[in-house]
């Protein structure tokens, strides 16, 4: 009997090890010395997608990984797409991450402001995307952050950015105050993009929309410098001042050459541009000039304003700039 018993508590001693040696291995840290990017296929097995991650180096055994998730994995399913597998990660870190379905996020980022040209610059640029696609048309495209998965197409990530901007419109033209002087959803635009182009302090937009707004009312031209560089460049930087025959150029777009809006959008503009153009500031102010801080000041009468002008060009020559 005793030596039964020993034997007994031999095998109980056994089990216990190698129940310790199992649960060791599969929470074990992965031969992976940095995160991998790993692809699972839509429609992938378990077996494949564990092939695949072996290929990858983040498994040392596919089979090996296989038989530890019949064991401890439970009846998760696994989800297909681009993960991360972080260094070092575990089996059962990796078939946790699988089953969680977080796949990798890639972003395309589009500025409050980025003309059409650049977000397509953008979207071609990303090196995991498919496909090409046309340079959207200007004011489309809702400035925002968009994700998307390696081997999705750009058509699709292009469709999403201008679904955005047609459903953030939609809601805000619900929302125009009898002020605005916009007569539709392409003239908000229109005006929000001379808005976005004028001003980068969040602050004044609602202003700068009240004197573009009150200036449409009264029959005067914008006089927006952004409007004479978007025929030149697309909206990209000048580089170089603008050009007195620019100025005189009635090309459409150019608002010192002939009163009202420009002839399309200059730029995508955000949504709290397009906001304070349905609801500018109520504002008897005409004129406005940059400040030197980086915002501008705002005046009533055309005397006032040249007196803000002088006081610009004097900081200007302070700094050396003329």
């Amino acid at each position: 009997m005793k030596k039964l018993a020993a034997f007994v508590l031999l095998l109980a001693l056994a089990a216990f090890i190698a129940g310790g040696l199992v649960i060791g291995s599969w929470k074990a840290a992965g031969p992976a010395n940095k995160a991998i990017p790993v692809v699972v296929a839509q429609g992938s097995s378990l077996r494949k997608a564990a092939e695949t991650l072996e290929v990858a180096g983040a498994l040392e055994s596919a089979d090996n990984f296989l038989l530890l998730a019949r064991i401890f994995g439970g009846d998760g399913t696994i989800h297909a797409g681009e993960y991360e597998i972080p260094a070092r990660a575990s089996p059962a870190d990796i078939l946790a991450l699988l089953q969680s379905g977080k796949t990798l996020q890639r972003f395309i980022t589009v500025p409050e402001g980025l003309p059409s040209i650049m977000v397509h610059e953008r979207l071609m640029a990303a090196p995991t995307l498919a496909g090409t696609v046309p340079v959207p048309e200007e004011g489309s495209v809702l400035p925002d952050s968009y994700s998307y998965q390696r081997g999705e197409s750009r058509a699709a990530v292009l469709k999403r950015m201008q679904d955005a901007m047609t459903k953030e419109l939609d809601a805000l033209w619900a929302k125009r105050q009898p002020q605005s002087v916009a007569k539709s959803k392409r003239e908000a635009i229109i005006l929000a993009s001379v808005v976005e182009k004028e001003t980068g302090k969040p602050s004044e937009r609602r202003m700068v929309a009240g004197v573009y707004s009150n200036r449409v009312r009264l029959g005067m031209k914008l006089d927006a410098d952004p409007t004479v560089i978007y025929p030149i460049t697309k909206g990209k930087p000048l580089g170089r001042r603008i050009r007195r025959s620019e100025l005189n150029d009635d090309n459409g777009y150019n608002t010192y050459a002939r009163p009202g809006l420009p002839a399309g959008p200059i730029a995508n503009p955000g949504r709290e541009s397009i906001a304070a153009v349905l609801n500018p500031a109520d504002t008897q102010a005409l004129y406005f000039v940059a400040d030197g801080t980086g915002g501008h000041v705002f005046a009533n009468s055309l005397s006032e304003h040249n007196a803000n002008v002088a006081k610009w060009y004097a900081i200007r020559r302070a700094r050396g700039e003329m």
